[in-house]
């Protein structure tokens, strides 16, 4: 397989076994409040409220990463409501 994708065997070793980057763990930390604030809003919350909820709970964060994190995850907020005419 290294061999056909034109990959150095020990390269392919190194990237099997190293850790996960501090990046990914916070990334996925953040997924998780993203999911929590995102849910208690009942999903009409999108990457700009929830960033804001995320920086009163104390998170360092910009609105271009939760816009990320949530596109990558299929997060998205409820758009628009039918009004009842009546």
């Amino acid at each position: 397989m290294c061999r056909v994708l034109g990959v150095h065997f020990s390269g392919f070793y190194a990237w099997l076994h190293k850790p996960e980057s501090s990046r990914t763990k916070a990334n996925r930390r953040l997924v998780g409040l993203i999911k929590q604030a995102w849910l208690e809003s009942g999903g009409v919350y999108g990457y700009r409220n929830i960033t804001l909820d995320l920086k009163d709970l104390g998170e360092r964060c910009s609105k271009n990463r939760v816009y990320r994190l949530m596109k990558a995850e299929g997060i998205r907020a409820q758009r628009g409501y039918k009004r009842h005419k009546g």
